[in-house]
């Protein structure tokens, strides 16, 4: 089992499937809601465990109102949380995701946990564990906890460990130094609003010294290193029942990609296949993808 470290965030989830979805001043019936352990990390975790890696998770701290369900997810997967800090003190991240078909709403207090720890108020994250990342085989870093964040990438350099990103600038340390950076629409609206991912993908080409991928949600993305040819992919198709967690199910087929040493090709259309197996069902982190099922539907388009 490749080991894997994981730094970023983990939340508790809670998921509203809807008949419809919601209108101002109309009743809207729920069909289906659930509650498990998400955010980029978390689901990023969860995925690798099915796919068979031995995951270390690291990341925010976790309040007293998501630790029991923490425990209590990851009991019967391969994911280790004892570097986890668990604060009894502090109620802890949510989110609150409305779904209806393709489309869905996400809701949370991430604004002021960020605003306020930027700001000079309390930083609920870990620093990031140096021991960790010397014995993974390969790592997943989330770029929003600042220097710590970059601190991971920067042991990860030192002990000649790649590792995955997501979002970052392409000017930035994580950036440069990542095995793959795989930027959203979501992304690049939040960041970089005033330009298109065509301007955009020379700029982080340039400033990569791995692969960079530009995603499109369920259309065509782009990818390619420094000083090579862009290349596209178009992602499989498949009955989508929820588009929930998608990109961090990419992040997940990257991170094992990485780990399993696959080609620039191979990583795009595992990873590919990884979001097409999560968003065929819902909530696919109760049932998570295995490789034999990845497997299939890359065969699909032989």
């Amino acid at each position: 089992m490749k080991k894997i470290y994981l730094y970023g965030m983990i939340v508790g989830s809670n998921s509203f499937r809807l008949k419809e979805f919601v209108k101002p001043d109309e009743y809207s019936e729920i069909e289906e809601m659930f509650r498990f352990i998400g955010g980029e990390t978390g689901t990023c975790a969860t995925v690798l465990s099915s796919l068979g890696a031995n995951v270390t998770i690291d990341g925010n701290h976790i309040g007293r109102k998501t630790a029991p369900m923490l425990r209590e997810f990851y009991k019967d997967k391969t994911v280790n949380y004892d570097l986890l800090y668990f604060d009894e003190n502090y109620e802890g991240l949510e989110d609150y995701i409305i779904i209806s078909g393709d489309t869905r709403t996400p809701m949370g207090t991430f604004g002021h946990y960020f605003n306020s720890a930027f700001s000079g108020g309390a930083k609920r994250w870990n620093t990031p564990s140096e021991k960790a990342v010397s014995e993974c085989e390969a790592a997943a870093i989330d770029p929003f906890f600042g220097n710590e964040s970059e601190l991971a990438a920067r042991y990860c350099v030192k002990h000649g460990r790649k590792y995955v990103t997501i979002d970052c600038k392409y000017d930035s340390f994580i950036h440069k130094h990542s095995a793959v950076s795989v930027i959203s629409g979501e992304g690049i609206k939040n960041t970089y609003p005033d330009k298109s991912r065509e301007e955009l993908f020379p700029l982080f080409q340039k400033n990569g010294g791995g692969l960079t991928i530009i995603t499109n949600g369920g259309n065509e993305l782009f990818y390619g290193r420094k000083g090579g040819e862009i290349k596209s992919f178009s992602p499989f198709k498949v009955d989508v029942k929820s588009t929930l967690g998608a990109g961090d199910t990419f992040k997940a087929g990257c991170t094992y990609a990485v780990a399993m040493g696959m080609s620039d090709d191979e990583l795009v259309r595992f990873a590919s296949a990884c979001s097409a197996a999560a968003i065929s069902r819902f909530p696919f982190q109760l049932n998570p993808p295995a490789v034999f099922e990845v497997r299939e539907i890359m065969a699909s388009r032989a």
